[in-house]
């Protein structure tokens, strides 16, 4: 069996801000880095709430995704990282909004704290065809 490992790199989503990538293929799946509500120009935080932060989020990892040329609809699973989960109706809404139908796999968990005292975090993993 042929192993491949392609680096995903996009200048529509925040440049890696250590010692990784912003995504990589590997046989056919993309294993996203954990991505935050920054913007990829400015570099600052994008929202105060919950809901604004994941839709920036989301809004990144949809420029992975199409870097990586594949979509939200190819995501087999997320995990969804909350320093609250009294935020998790609001990170839940938003997220649905992205989805659709297309409803993969996730895990949400309460974590202590994240890069740049952000709210929420999302990493994901997708077919690429």
């Amino acid at each position: 069996m042929s192993k491949t490992r392609t680096l995903v790199h996009t200048d529509e989503a925040p440049a890696a801000v250590g010692p990784y990538s912003q995504a990589t293929i590997a046989n056919g799946f993309l294993f996203t880095a954990g991505q935050i509500a920054l913007d990829p120009r400015s570099g600052k935080i994008v929202g105060t709430s919950v809901a604004e932060q994941t839709e920036r989020v989301l809004a990144n990892l949809g420029a992975i995704l199409t870097a990586a040329n594949t979509s939200f609809a190819q995501i087999v699973k997320t995990t969804v990282y909350l320093t609250d989960m009294a935020h998790f109706a609001e990170m839940n809404e938003a997220y649905a909004r992205a989805f659709g139908d297309s409803l993969p796999a996730r895990s949400t968990v309460a974590v202590r704290g994240l890069p740049m005292n952000v709210l929420v975090e999302i990493d994901a993993i997708a077919l690429v065809p």
